[in-house]
């Protein structure tokens, strides 16, 4: 089994920032591709941002310049440093990776639980 736990999220001004951590535990041989994906209130769930093992992240075009995501392959973990928020970015973000867990096995998809990010004045 695979566990993702986030941390980080909480009540921020416009303007402010946030970082979200990531961090994946378990039987993991290795992580093809982590990410964040976000759903607000009677929305659908959406693509925040993504990346590889090596480079080459994906963004959502509302995130662009304002979000960044890395990684930190050692310790199975995915970041996410929020500037500028907007109220709309107001949502619970979840983390999804896409994990092996041996040599020539196959690659699952596992979600953590959530985390609220509230941007408000």
């Amino acid at each position: 089994q695979v566990y993702l736990v986030e941390s980080g999220g909480g009540l921020v001004q416009p303007g402010g920032s946030l970082r979200l951590s990531c961090a994946a535990s378990g039987s993991i041989f290795n992580i093809p591709n982590m990410g964040w994906y976000r759903q607000a209130p009677g929305k659908q769930r959406e693509l925040v941002a993504r990346m590889g093992s090596g480079a080459n992240p994906n963004y959502a075009d509302s995130v662009k310049g304002r979000f960044t995501i890395s990684r930190d392959n050692a310790k199975n973990t995915v970041y996410l440093q929020m500037n500028n928020l907007k109220p709309e970015d107001t949502a619970v973000y979840y983390c999804n990776a896409f994990v092996r867990q041996r040599l020539w096995g196959s690659v699952n998809e596992y979600w953590g639980h959530g985390t609220q990010v509230t941007v408000s004045s």
